[in-house]
């Protein structure tokens, strides 16, 4: 089955593009990044409960999540701020995760209707260095695969407020 998230990585660059085209319609797709409440339900780790500490979906907002084992303990703490925010269109945030040896990744969101009842996320992350995303790259689920069972979720989960 082929993966409908795609991701392309260009040798030398510092960056990422990964697009999904998504059989909802472009507000949808939309809703499901800036609500908390549908944020963590497709945005957690597998086998983990996540929580959004923080969320102020606007123009110099800012998000914190966190990430929890069965135990309650902390697997992951992800925060940025937001810099651009345009409903249903454009998102651009910074991404950092808590103690990871990756930085501050720069995020572009571009929410592109394709008809009322498809879209389009097209996604620039973009890194400091070419050797950052690389290691980046080599990280367990960055492959695309961990990205694209996210989306999937997402996906089901949205086609229910359909």
């Amino acid at each position: 089955m082929e993966q409908k998230t795609k991701m392309h990585a260009e040798d030398g660059k510092q960056d990422l593009i990964i697009t999904r085209e998504f059989d909802l319609p472009v507000e949808l797709v939309f809703k499901a990044h800036v609500d908390p409440e549908l944020i963590v339900q497709w945005k957690a780790i597998p086998n983990t409960t996540a929580k959004i500490l923080k969320y102020a979906g606007q123009k110099h907002g800012s998000y914190q999540m966190q990430s929890t084992d069965a135990q309650g303990k902390v697997v992951s703490s992800v925060s940025g701020v937001i810099h651009e925010f345009i409903p249903n269109r454009k998102i651009i945030r910074t991404f950092e995760v808590e103690n990871a040896p990756i930085g501050v990744q720069l995020e572009i969101y571009d929410f592109e209707p394709l008809t009322d009842n498809t879209s389009k996320l097209n996604m620039h992350v973009i890194y400091e260095s070419g050797a950052i995303r690389d290691r980046v790259l080599k990280m367990p689920g960055a492959s695309g695969y961990t990205m694209a069972m996210a989306h999937d979720r997402m996906q089901e989960i949205m086609n229910k407020l359909k």
